[in-house]
């Protein structure tokens, strides 16, 4: 997910998608300890997006304050 595609979301959106992408980051964790992954890099997409989305989220509250 692109930065301009999540500075397009509501705030109520993006944390909706934080809890999403966290949920799928700890099921693909458990996935690849239990066995390998076809694709690691699965993971590392999964915490910049989520890393993405708080950025864009705390910003936002920076700015309304």
């Amino acid at each position: 997910m692109k930065t301009s595609e999540i500075k397009e979301l509501t705030d109520k959106e993006i944390i909706e998608k934080i809890q999403l992408e966290t949920e799928a980051l700890v099921r693909l964790k458990m996935n690849h300890a239990v066995s390998p992954l076809d694709n690691p890099t699965k993971i590392k997409v999964a915490r910049r997006n989520i890393a993405r989305l708080k950025t864009v989220l705390s910003q936002r509250e920076l700015k309304q304050n």
